[in-house]
């Protein structure tokens, strides 16, 4: 899905700033321009992840049209940060990971103390750090 982002201009003084304007609240910025639109795509990333992890739902992406008709944006640079949907997807995939089985034997007490399968156990651990 391609997000427009609207970048208000910077100068020696003041940093880039970026809105996302389909995404209510995503916004970022940086000294240089590339750095903007690095950290932008930064953000989107992590606003949709909050998004799909609270059970919300990802917004559709509008056109670049649409959003210049705002007056907020007169004098802004548009752009468009493409993200790749399917890497934020929440389906299940089986893997084959090898472990020392010292590692393993941990991870599977945790997991039973838990009242967890071994999967859900790391996914958890991975979720809350």
């Amino acid at each position: 899905m391609k997000y427009p982002i609207a970048i208000e201009p910077g100068d020696d003084a003041h940093a880039f700033g970026v809105v996302v304007p389909d995404l209510p609240g995503c916004f970022s910025g940086g000294d240089t321009l590339d750095e903007a639109l690095d950290n932008a795509h930064e953000a989107i990333d992590f606003w949709l992840e909050t998004v799909i992890d609270d059970g919300g739902v990802v917004p559709e992406a509008t056109s670049i049209a649409h959003h210049q008709t705002n007056p907020e944006f007169s004098g802004w640079i548009w752009g468009v940060v493409e993200v790749d949907l399917a890497s934020l997807s929440d389906k299940t995939e089986r893997i084959n990971i090898t472990l020392p089985s010292r590692i393993l034997r941990r991870i599977d007490r945790d997991a039973h103390a838990a009242g967890e399968s071994r999967s859900g156990f790391i996914a958890r651990r991975m979720l809350v750090g």
